[in-house]
């Protein structure tokens, strides 16, 4: 009865989980509640009297390393990002041509998965997600589309070798406990890489195109206004990013994406085209361009303090209103600065003082918290509702790195576990001011946490009450007398599928020995089935349950769960077929 309650609730989550009818953390939650109700009216009782599936239990996902891993990675990520820690690498990237940055991205994705035969998955995973948000946001693909490639071509890696999947070593330490047979460390290079060369074309080429829905649907926070153009102004200083760098055919690399009114120098106003021109020291440069343009060119200059970007509107009546800008004074008055106006009417080609206020007219302004906190109370400007947003601290963006750097380095060494470097991390990112205890506590993603409890009760509920026992023994009974070829196949299928219910290590503790035993039932090599199991635990790309890299990528993918259906489930079955194809001929069945 047990066995058989828990498979219909199972049915009824994954159901849920796809459809999307009731929201993730919902079904979550009422997958959690129902299990703990089933055994807690009807307990699981073992030999010695204790409850097999007790609360403690079908909690304990809520302190699962895995989930406090990818908590960690992701406040480490958070920090990165408030510090501008890689806005250098974005800004390198934004050199490149469109047409090379699509090359970027395929040879990232390649190098990922090249290194993922060697390294951990997750620190390989941690290490490429900013590069590649990066150039797919930069240069139209989305993030959306290509971090769900960046996870599953690190998976298909750790196929080629003995290191390079957790999931391999847990089944080659059980095959010689079985056995007493040692699996060499390329003992799976041949078929691995023959796999992972078929499902790396299918990554790469078809699996972008199958996330084509809008990503950012619903994620309008931080947006306001995205599409407005602000007048803005830069003086080329010391150590500024534009000091020295020369025009080409006519325009500056950096300033490509936005509309250059005018360079001042010494007094004297120089038009486009800019032929020939290098920017010198207290040059100024006038342009018109979004918000996030704007953010990205001015020199914020925060001092190390975590400043505010908001948007104020001068209100009718406001004595501002008919007179010029003076930046000055504003700061003396408001503690805030000037980024940048936007006018209702057409602006002539005039000095940034000499531009004349009118009620309406839009304010992009930068201050600390408490300053942008007085400014609500101002009657004389209008803070925009949803417009205020957090500057990058660029003072603390080394040491950003820094700690990233280490919490990578540590874990692919196998110094220590890279639970241990991730929360450390996160720490380090607090203390050191890199972000905000708020703003570390937004990063964590609750669907996250959710979706992992309630897949680890799922899987205990698996276990315990012998489920996954029947399905694996049944599968065993139903092809007594077909042959070695078919019953590998039909093996490889099964162990996929149920490694994207359960987790990889578990399917694969429970199908070793059962794959040892059908070997010698059939009287054929046990390698075969042994490798049979490893690439198909391995085969965790139609759920985000299915491995640890595919949760850290759901949040900054803004992904769903029917996307890893959508793009993962044909992955499975390519899979599944290719080794149902190499198999016979490689292993000579």
């Amino acid at each position: 009865m047990h066995m058989w309650v828990s498979f219909a609730i199972i049915a009824v989550a994954v159901f849920l989980f796809v459809s999307e009818w009731i929201e993730l953390e919902l079904v979550s939650l009422g997958v959690i509640a129902a299990l703990l109700l089933l055994f807690q009216i009807a307990p699981l009782i073992d030999t010695d009297g204790q409850n097999l599936l007790s609360p403690d239990i079908l909690l304990s996902g809520f302190s699962n390393t895995a989930l406090l891993t990818i908590l960690a990675l992701l406040v480490v990520g958070q920090g990165l990002h408030h510090s501008g820690a890689l806005d250098g690498v974005t800004q390198l990237l934004s050199t490149a041509r469109r047409s090379r940055a699509s090359l970027l991205i395929m040879l990232c994705l390649i190098g990922a998965g090249i290194m993922s035969a060697f390294l951990n998955n997750t620190p390989v995973v941690v290490m490429f997600i900013p590069i590649i948000a990066a150039l797919a946001n930069r240069y139209g693909p989305g993030a959306g589309r290509m971090l769900i490639p960046l996870s599953f071509i690190s998976i298909l890696g750790g196929m080629v070798t003995l290191v390079g999947s957790s999931t391999n070593l847990l089944v080659a330490g059980l095959v010689e406990k079985t056995t007493g047979m040692q699996m060499g460390f390329f003992d799976l290079f041949m078929p691995g890489v023959l796999l992972a060369v078929i499902g790396g074309f299918y990554v790469l080429l078809v699996v972008p195109r199958l996330l084509s829905h809008d990503f950012e649907k619903g994620g309008t926070k931080g947006k306001f206004r995205s599409s407005v153009k602000f007048l803005a102004r830069i003086e080329v200083l010391d150590q500024h990013k534009l000091l020295g760098e020369t025009s080409i055919e006519g325009a500056f690399a950096s300033l490509k994406h936005v509309t250059v009114r005018f360079i001042k120098r010494h007094g004297m106003i120089k038009l486009a085209p800019f032929d020939n021109m290098t920017l010198r020291e207290h040059d100024i440069v006038q342009f018109a361009g979004t918000r996030a343009q704007v953010q990205e060119l001015v020199d914020l200059n925060p001092d190390g303090e975590h400043m505010l970007l908001a948007e104020a509107a001068i209100a009718p009546g406001s004595r501002l209103g008919g007179r010029n800008i003076v930046d000055e004074e504003f700061t003396e008055q408001t503690g805030c600065y000037i980024v940048g106006i936007q006018k209702h009417k057409r602006m002539k080609r005039d000095a940034h003082n000499k531009i004349r206020l009118r009620p309406g007219d839009v304010f992009l302004i930068a201050g600390t918290k408490a300053n942008i906190k007085k400014l609500r109370l101002d009657r004389d400007l209008m803070v925009l509702e949803g417009s205020v947003s957090t500057i990058h601290a660029f003072t603390k963006a080394n040491l950003a790195l820094g700690i990233f750097a280490g919490v990578v380095l540590v874990a692919a060494l196998g110094l220590v576990p890279i639970v241990i470097s991730a929360i450390a991390g996160a720490l380090l990112m607090m203390l050191t001011r890199c972000l905000n205890i708020a703003q570390a506590a937004r990063a964590i993603d609750r669907r996250i946490v959710l979706l992992i409890a309630a897949s680890i009760a799922m899987a205990a509920a698996l276990e315990k009450t012998g489920g996954a026992a029947f399905i694996a023994h049944g599968l065993v009974g139903q092809l007594a007398g077909f042959g070695p070829a078919i019953t590998l196949s039909a093996l490889f299928l099964l162990v996929a599928v149920l490694t994207n219910l359960l987790s990889n290590s578990a399917t694969a503790l429970l199908f070793t020995p059962i794959a040892i035993s059908m070997a010698a039932s059939l009287n054929v090599p046990v390698v075969p089935f042994i490798h049979a199991v490893v690439f198909a635990a391995n085969c965790s790309f139609a759920s985000p349950l299915g491995y640890q890299t595919n949760l850290l990528v759901m949040r900054p993918g803004n992904y769903r769960f029917a996307d890893f259906i959508r793009a993962g489930g044909p992955l499975v079955v390519l899979i599944w077929v290719s080794f149902s194809l190499i198999a016979p001929w490689y292993y000579g069945l």
